[in-house]
């Protein structure tokens, strides 16, 4: 199927029609050409809408889906196409699915299922087997049949020797480690973080000091070892100066953070919402603020939904026993134009691609269509009608977005 995209704004760095307005000529999947006023002679679908906007597709580095195990919160087929949707091109599929993702053939299942969306998976395989931090998965096995990274979601590897030999073996494939931050034994029983909110509320705390002792730990090892770390969702403003050092030391190391770490803040809590009981916790104004500082100053390399489905059993009920977790491709645009510029959004939504080994593709004559819509102005409140996910636990719900997102242009396909 061939198409045209009308007066469309390119938001581009690396293309020649960076901030110009042109329409858009695909065929067969590649941009054919890029003017002014293109003739249309073989009666291609003509795309026209509302102040449109485009950029290099959107990859989200964090994304959970629950199939294999827990096709109630959600599965691959419609995960996708909420993705597709929410103008993401990409995804990474975190590993915590039953059973988790720690062999070559559960890697091979999860692709086979994304086989033919417009949005492509990327699988993560999971660091240990299982996911219970105690023996290394088939790292190597499960590289070749196509995970992009390696790590145990939302899990912190309380044995520093693995972790080591981990990222000394990926060296040989060029493999990446993520490694998530949070000490379980400071951690304890928090369920929020610790401060003004959590005493307040009578909360049991989660201090800073849980992930930036583990972040510093596994900086440690990364100098010692070599490699590459990919740190996730880091939520203190320590954690970035820790970071911002040990890049500045050259070392190999990579961090994201996530939608709502960025929006929110503990403040959110006042009502025992589970919706907002995220892992790592909402944190402080302060801690808010450096995440954001972080992305300007390009410490934090990209920007994460998280994205997490839970099904309404394991979040309607008391604050301390639900679980963590926010949906969060549906609003993440909406919610960063809040806070962030358009470049910067762009720029934080499409970086993370060459950390994870994924080809990126400018908006250029000859280059393959790979593209996202959305339209920067305007606002509105996000409401349960706005949620396309299975799981409705969104953090966001009754909040004030900017901007909207019309859909993707991939692998051939238009999805609006």
């Amino acid at each position: 199927m061939n198409t045209i995209i009308r007066e469309a704004k390119i938001i581009d760095s690396e293309s020649p029609f960076h901030n110009q307005t042109v329409d858009i000529l695909i065929v067969d999947g590649v941009i054919k050409k890029i003017g002014t006023s293109l003739p249309n002679p073989e009666n291609a679908e003509e795309v026209k809408l509302d102040n449109l906007h485009l950029s290099q597709g959107w990859f989200d580095s964090s994304v959970s889906l629950g199939e294999p195990g827990f096709e109630d919160r959600e599965t691959i087929a419609n995960g996708l196409n909420v993705a597709a949707k929410s103008g993401f091109t990409a995804i990474a599929l975190q590993p915590n699915s039953y059973p988790i993702i720690d062999n070559q053939s559960q890697i091979n299942f999860v692709k086979s299922k994304a086989n033919g969306f417009a949005t492509e998976l990327f699988p993560i395989g999971a660091l240990t087997k299982g996911s219970e931090g105690k023996d290394m998965a088939e790292l190597f096995d499960m590289k070749n049949a196509g995970a992009v990274a390696f790590g145990d979601y939302n899990k912190s590897l309380d044995n520093a020797n693995l972790l080591k030999i981990a990222l000394q073996y990926v060296q040989d494939f060029d493999g990446l480690v993520i490694a998530f931050a949070q000490d379980s034994n400071i951690k304890g029983n928090g369920v929020a973080n610790e401060g003004i909110v959590s005493t307040r509320l009578g909360l049991k705390g989660i201090p800073d000091l849980a992930e930036e002792l583990q972040i510093a730990r596994n900086l440690f090892l990364l100098e010692y070892t070599g490699g590459k770390l990919h740190i996730p969702t880091i939520s203190t403003a320590k954690s970035v100066a820790l970071i911002k050092e040990a890049k500045a030391k050259g070392l190999k190391v990579t961090c994201s953070v996530s939608v709502h770490h960025l929006v929110l803040t503990d403040e959110k809590l006042e009502n025992f919402d589970t919706r907002c009981k995220v892992s790592p916790p909402l944190r402080t104004e302060t801690d808010r603020q450096a995440l954001l500082a972080g992305i300007l100053d390009n410490t934090i390399d990209m920007i994460t939904t998280d994205h997490n489905p839970i099904d309404i059993e394991h979040k309607k009920m008391e604050f301390d026993l639900a679980k963590n977790g926010t949906i969060s491709l549906e609003s993440a645009f909406g919610a960063l134009s809040t806070v962030l510029s358009l470049e910067k959004i762009i720029e934080k939504l499409t970086s993370g691609k060459n950390t994870f080994g994924i080809e990126s593709q400018t908006i250029a004559e000859g280059q393959k269509a790979n593209i996202s819509l959305f339209n920067p102005e305007g606002k509105s409140v996000f409401t349960n009608d706005n949620i396309l996910s299975k799981s409705k636990n969104s953090a966001f719900l009754g909040t004030e977005l900017k901007g909207k997102v019309y859909g993707i242009y991939n692998q051939g396909k238009l999805v609006l």
